[in-house]
């Protein structure tokens, strides 16, 4: 019985589920809708699946199965992709589960070096990127304010204003008036610090009824 096993085979798969483990650690860690688990699970199903690909399939079609997970991660990929308000998240997710799924078949097809390096680029995204991103975010990031008020001629023009103040570059959105109550929308765009301070200048004012930030 264990002469007939393949343990290239099983090496692969474990492998897999090593790479896996490596990548989806960090998306367990910020509690992303595919972590630990899943991550691992789709890069040892897309072994398991190139590994059919090259034994059950015929020359020159070895690669018919392998082929097909790429569609199938697209669907998966897909439903972790949201739309809140004014923007989109889950695209960093699903783009680790497309590279996690693409790693498994290098494995699969015995690709070693290949998926060595994308593990290693990958991980590098996740970890060295998000520094990045974060240095990036302090410097410069935007942020959707909602504040709802009384009416007077004035009103949304001085939070303008109070928003220049702050160094922060000002795209006006929608405003609405209802029953004397005024609503405006803007994006705003400045450092952490500016909208920081901003922000705690606008909770001290007892004129706004409502604040979304």
């Amino acid at each position: 019985m264990f002469s007939s096993i393949n343990w290239v085979d099983i090496l692969r798969l474990l492998a897999a589920l090593i790479a896996g483990a490596l990548i989806g650690t960090e998306r367990e860690y910020h509690s992303k809708a595919a972590g630990l688990r899943t991550i691992a699970l789709i890069c040892v199903g897309s072994t398991v699946f190139t590994i059919l690909s090259f034994k059950m399939g015929v020359i020159p079609n070895q690669d018919r199965f392998a082929a097909n997970i790429i569609t199938g991660i697209g669907f998966l990929g897909a439903g972790v992709i949201f739309k809140e308000e004014n923007r989109v998240t889950g695209l960093t997710t699903a783009a680790i589960i497309w590279t996690a799924a693409a790693i498994g078949v290098a494995i699969g097809a015995g690709e070693y070096t290949i998926a060595l390096v994308g593990l290693f680029i990958t991980v590098g995204v996740q970890r060295v990127f998000l520094l990045i991103q974060n240095k990036i975010d302090k410097i410069n990031q935007i942020r959707n304010y909602t504040i709802m008020c009384k009416f007077q001629d004035i009103t949304l023009k001085h939070y303008e204003e109070v928003f220049d103040q702050f160094n922060l570059v000002v795209h006006r959105g929608k405003q609405s008036l209802n029953a004397n109550i005024i609503k405006g929308e803007w994006q705003l765009e400045g450092s952490q610090e500016n909208h920081e301070a901003c922000v705690s200048y606008l909770l001290k004012d007892k004129e706004i009824l409502e604040l979304e930030f």
